[in-house]
């Protein structure tokens, strides 16, 4: 593998200048471990069984890759160099596909952004394990199952179609997706399909992999570490957007959401994050676990639209696909609402068709009764323009905002305005 990501990094590409056709394995715009895996193993597949020029790209600037430390731990584990693997900002996709080199190949997602909407007619190939989105082509053979990890499918490829592509990096690479993917293969978790189970076996079969307890124990444990992150690295180190009218990031939080809501300015700094990226709400889900072990899950909302907030709230709160059981725990800050999540095993895979069919009947104009619908056409003017979704490049427009910079109170104080005129 070490090889091969070298290889990859000696590549020159000039997007500009004349070239060879470059086939790219992009992963999600989250980058989990899951992510990474899969298109660092499937470029290798691809490289080994005949593409001249594959490349694996990781979905996010460089400089973000420490706010996934159970990426980076996992990479030092198999003393992988960091440093070779190839970033979203070092590589112009959209430069190489309007010259007409580009082929693209998506795992962990199966729909790119509406960032990304340009580059769909250099898709070519979808692995995925989320909820099938994409319209049927028949330039585009799509694998999509509700497995627990992409990486099981990813796996299942390989050893159908080249098993001896599988060595003991690969394998280990793969192996710890899938645990850690799937709560340790642990039924109780709701993440387990019996393929995630058969696959594992196979691979614990063929190579001496580490005991399975150990490694998803130290990548849970450097997972959940965000000693030292600020609030923003916090909301970035597991997030994603989606778009609609509204602009909605839902980031993981790794800690307790009664100690994320402790900080004196967090607001501030919620209302900074959402004016930097373009976002009209946040949606936080934390994750953290009880002296057994057991996982407890909490929901907040935050917004400065009270409409906005509410809106969705009560969307998530009636919500029976699935039903979240959602029950109220205090908030310190009065634009955010906080909940219990009774439903432990609706992870953030299954809250995001619920957040979409929400933007879709927002979008419809299907919710009215005096609430986000209404208050929604009012805002509409007074928006900024949408960050593409996830992008954070150097020199956003938004960096600096619109001159003069609004603050979190002109914000709030220029929605209470609109929302009280009749």
């Amino acid at each position: 593998m070490e090889e091969f990501l070298t290889s990859c990094r000696a590549v020159k590409v000039d997007p500009e200048q004349p070239g060879p056709g470059v086939h790219v394995v992009l992963g999600n715009e989250a980058c989990d471990v899951d992510s990474m895996v899969c298109a660092l193993t499937y470029a290798y597949f691809l490289s080994k069984t005949g593409e001249s020029l594959v490349l694996p790209l990781m979905n996010i600037r460089q400089a973000e890759l420490p706010l996934r430390s159970d990426n980076v731990f996992l990479l030092q584990q198999l003393d992988l160099n960091q440093d070779l693997l190839l970033f979203r900002d070092q590589l112009d996709l959209k430069t190489l596909h309007r010259h007409g080199r580009l082929r693209l190949t998506l795992v962990d997602h199966n729909v790119l952004p509406s960032s990304d909407s340009d580059l769909e007619g250099a898709v070519v190939e979808v692995i995925d394990h989320h909820l099938l989105e994409r319209e049927p082509s028949p330039s585009c053979p799509v694998t999509v199952e509700t497995v627990g990890s992409c990486a099981t499918l990813v796996t299942e490829r390989i050893i159908q179609k080249a098993p001896e592509v599988l060595n003991q990096q690969v394998a280990h690479l793969l192996y710890a997706a899938v645990v850690l993917d799937c709560v340790n293969m642990a039924p109780s978790a709701g993440k387990v399909t019996r393929k995630d189970s058969e696959l594992v076996a196979a691979l614990e079969t063929r190579f001496v992999l580490p005991h399975r307890d150990d490694l998803f124990n130290s990548l849970h444990q450097a997972k959940f570490n965000v000693s030292g992150l600020s609030t923003e690295q916090m909301l970035l180190k597991d997030m994603k957007a989606v778009s609609g009218s509204l602009n909605v990031a839902i980031s993981v939080l790794y800690l307790p959401v009664q100690d994320f809501l402790k900080g004196a300015e967090l607001e501030a700094e919620l209302s900074d994050f959402c004016l930097k990226f373009g976002y009209d709400f946040l949606l936080l889900m934390s994750i953290s676990h009880d002296e057994k072990k057991e996982p407890i899950r909490e929901l907040a909302v935050f917004s400065h639209s009270a409409a906005c907030r509410h809106q969705v709230s009560v969307y998530l709160e009636q919500a029976q696909s699935p039903a979240l059981s959602l029950r109220p725990i205090s908030s310190p800050h009065p634009h955010i609402t906080a909940y219990h999540q009774g439903n432990t095993v609706a992870s953030r895979k299954k809250l995001l068709p619920l957040v979409k069919d929400f933007l879709k009947e927002q979008d419809a104009g299907c919710l009215g009764d005096g609430r986000l619908g209404d208050a929604a056409d009012e805002e509409a003017e007074s928006r900024f323009p949408p960050t593409p979704m996830n992008s954070l490049v150097d020199g956003c427009p938004l960096d600096a905002g619109p001159p003069p910079r609004l603050s979190a109170r002109d914000l709030e104080e220029k929605i209470s305005q609109m929302t009280s005129d009749p």
